[in-house]
């Protein structure tokens, strides 16, 4: 059973020539039921970031205490 949840950045953040902003929400389906989707390394996350808005979370140095999260089910 999977789990989806909104994140959202809480502030702006340059690091590396990439740029993340609180404007850049996007919306996760977890593969697993967990109560955070960051559990295996943000892999959905990253996806997502990659899919939506071209931006590297790797390469920004990102971690989970960047994000704000809600979950939607």
């Amino acid at each position: 059973m999977s789990k989806v949840f909104r994140v959202t950045p809480k502030r702006t953040k340059r690091v590396n020539g990439t740029v993340l902003t609180p404007e850049m929400s996007v919306i996760v389906t977890t593969t697993q039921h967990t109560s955070t989707p960051f559990y295996n390394g943000a892999k959905e996350l990253q996806d997502a970031y990659a899919r939506l808005y071209a931006f590297d979370y790797r390469k920004a140095c990102c971690s989970p205490n960047d994000f704000d999260f809600v979950k939607l089910d």
